[in-house]
């Protein structure tokens, strides 16, 4: 308690303690006091995220490229907590022991998709995605309400099939919402393709009410504005049997 002598503990001493600890009697912890709050977030890479990070992320994740642009351990474990949800996607996909990366089983004239587990309703927020296997016919990265499908019979652009989701197809740069194209993204002559393996970076600003996208640190523009001010999900959609789809949250954008 706040006022028993736990809460005097040198830092080095409340740092071990904390490093048994789940991420949930964390957070708790942080709302102590000053002392412990700043043990907590003073460091993110501190034994406290070390330990976390070494119990709640794979193997795989930590040890290959996946997490790169994640520098931090901190930052390791909100990606993962944030990553596609095993609980929401549809039931032709499955997500890889790693954590964060979806694979679509080989379903004939089906198109699949996946939420990831939490949403916005504020802030800003960016994370990347990549296909990794061809991208079919469609391949959309986008962004969507509880209330959107995940799954639909046929090869289609799921993700901006309603007015519930918003998405970019990477197979022909089209911007999907509501069942039309919105237009072709990005704006300008001859937008190269993407190329497998390609990190797209998403920026989404609950603020501004807008959606935008970045290749390979080009900031390519906003492709939709005017979102409503309701909880909106990182998701994709894709058909091609096997492919596979990796997203990690990266956290707030850094503005260049």
């Amino acid at each position: 308690a706040a006022g028993g002598p736990g809460w005097r503990l040198p830092g080095r001493v409340l740092e071990l303690v904390f490093s048994y600890l789940e991420l949930r009697e964390l957070r708790s912890c942080a709302l102590v006091c000053k002392l412990w709050h700043r043990v907590l977030h003073g460091d993110e890479n501190s034994e406290v995220w070390r330990s976390l990070a070494a119990r709640c992320l794979a193997e795989e994740a930590l040890r290959t490229d996946i997490l790169c642009n994640v520098p931090t351990y901190k930052g390791k474990v909100r990606a993962f907590h944030h990553a596609f949800s095993t609980n929401d996607c549809s039931r032709n996909v499955y997500i890889k022991k790693n954590g964060f990366t979806l694979h679509r089983n080989p379903i004939a004239q089906s198109t699949d998709g996946a939420r990831t587990k939490i949403g916005f309703s504020e802030g800003r927020h960016a994370w990347e995605v990549w296909w990794e296997g061809p991208l079919g016919t469609v391949a959309v990265i986008g962004i969507a309400t509880k209330r959107a499908a995940m799954q639909c019979q046929g090869y289609v652009a799921l993700l901006g099939s309603d007015d519930q989701s918003w998405g970019w197809n990477l197979v022909d740069n089209n911007l999907l919402h509501n069942g039309e194209v919105n237009g072709s993204f990005p704006q300008c002559n001859n937008a190269p393709k993407y190329q497998i393996g390609e990190r797209i970076r998403v920026i989404l600003d609950m603020e501004d009410k807008t959606l935008a996208f970045e290749r390979g640190y080009e900031f390519l523009g906003v492709a939709f504005r005017g979102l409503p001010k309701v909880c909106l999900y990182p998701a994709v959609s894709a058909v091609y049997g096997n492919t596979e789809v990796t997203l990690v949250y990266l956290g707030k954008p850094l503005d260049g």
